[in-house]
């Protein structure tokens, strides 16, 4: 649009672009058939759509909404071509996920695998920098499910949905706090024991000898009272 073709006062222009009133109504109409179309496909795609979505379904969600949008708004572009598209990337998923029925290494490629990222209430820190999950992400998750320390927790998974699975210890040992860094108070209302272990703090593992200052995992020197 050339500059000179810009006035501020244009309010035909601002409100309706460079096309008439009359368009809303189809609009509108254009808008109704997409919509029932995009119900239609997320019911297709499956139950799986409603909940934590994986790295296929959201390249999908993202595809449908790119697919939608031009149709809906574009008076020189028909309905016909958006469908059609549509309906090339719902055969495209189902196509993926029927391969990854009948071959558990494609699906393992497509879907991706859970990765373990607590393993006896220690942190793998190499896992989770990968999977770009931070600390206070874990934590947060774990204070979530009214767990506060490390020591309740055998195994954590992050799924592949991003999702996490969390598989408490039998019996609870000592272990990392999981208190906010912005909360120190509450950390003073636990009873100081000296007979408590030490725990990495970067990590969660638990310091076996006193006189050992660097953690055996991380090799990080930082320490604090564990808790049960």
């Amino acid at each position: 649009m050339k500059a000179d073709e810009i006035r501020l006062d244009d309010w035909q222009r601002i409100l309706f672009g460079n096309t008439s009133p009359e368009f809303l109504i189809e609009v509108f109409l254009r808008t109704l058939i997409i919509y029932v179309a995009l119900l239609l496909a997320v019911k297709w795609l499956g139950k799986r759509m409603n909940g934590q979505l994986t790295i296929i379904e959201m390249t999908v969600m993202i595809t449908l909404g790119a697919i939608v949008s031009v149709p809906m708004q574009m008076p020189d572009r028909g309905l016909l071509q958006g469908l059609v598209i549509l309906v090339v990337a719902l055969l495209l998923h189902r196509g993926l996920t029927h391969l990854g029925h009948r071959n558990p290494k494609a699906e393992n490629l497509i879907q991706g695998v859970p990765v373990v990222i607590v393993k006896n209430g220690v942190m793998q820190l190499g896992e989770m920098s990968a999977a770009r999950i931070s600390r206070q992400q874990l934590f947060s998750e774990l204070r979530s499910k009214k767990i506060f320390h490390l020591g309740k927790v055998r195994r954590v998974y992050l799924e592949p949905s991003g999702a996490f699975s969390i598989l408490l210890a039998k019996e609870a040992h000592q272990g990392l706090p999981l208190y906010p860094p912005s909360d120190k108070d509450i950390f003073k209302g636990f009873k100081a024991d000296y007979k408590q272990s030490l725990v990495c703090i970067n990590c969660g593992m638990i310091r076996e000898k006193e006189d050992v200052e660097q953690c055996d995992v991380c090799h990080k020197h930082e320490f604090i009272k564990a808790i049960a």
